[in-house]
């Protein structure tokens, strides 16, 4: 049985193609149409109370969250290739790395792009400078957050960091616009976006 998820191209789910290319299992792309708040309906609270795509479906299980399906498929499905196995040092950059893009990159640059006042001690994202900081020492050691290894991880910290260097939202340093064009060049990820494009021209969106 395929892999279902539940996607746009214009929202995390777009990420999650680029992890189902490079896990290379067979799945299925179902259009749900956000500007006609499809992903509010019954069915699909069902899947996600909170509205939201992506919702990934592998049989009986179903997962939400970017980074949450990523990780999912990635120990699912290539444990050892694109995932530390469990006695794997190299396992807890994997994590770090990975839930960094979410529960730091992405809050901590909308609070810098809105002007948010906020004392950095009370958020869990921190000081604007400590996390340009932080990105700088993933990515310094190359190629890739795991040394030589590709992981999920870069899946997850370089493609959130790809969308925000594209939307202005961070300005690139040599490190970063180096690690971008690493990732730029996997076949899978060139694959994804062209899947993407093509639902979007499909779907009559704006690209």
């Amino acid at each position: 049985m395929a892999l279902k998820l539940l996607h746009h191209p214009f929202s995390r789910a777009a990420g999650v193609v680029w992890t189902l290319e490079e896990i290379g299992e067979p799945y299925e792309l179902v259009f749900v149409d956000i500007r006609a708040n499809a992903q509010k309906s019954a069915e699909h609270l069902a899947l996600n109370p909170m509205g939201k795509v992506p919702v990934l479906i592998d049989g009986e299980a179903v997962v939400t969250e970017a980074a949450a399906i990523a990780l999912y498929l990635a120990d699912r499905y290539a444990s050892g290739r694109l995932a530390p196995r469990l006695d794997d040092p190299r396992r807890a950059a994997y994590f770090r790395w990975t839930l960094f893009a979410p529960s730091v990159i992405e809050p901590g640059s909308l609070a810098k792009a809105s002007g948010w006042q906020y004392r950095p001690g009370q958020a869990g994202w921190g000081e604007h400078a400590a996390m340009l900081s932080a990105i700088e020492s993933a990515v310094g050691g190359g190629p890739f957050l795991l040394g030589d290894m590709f992981s999920i991880a870069d899946v997850v910290f370089g493609g959130t960091l790809r969308y925000m260097v594209r939307f202005g939202m961070l300005a690139p340093s040599s490190a970063v616009a180096e690690y971008i064009a690493r990732l730029d060049a996997r076949p899978a990820l060139q694959r994804s976006d062209a899947r993407n494009l093509e639902i979007a021209k499909a779907h009559g969106l704006g690209t």
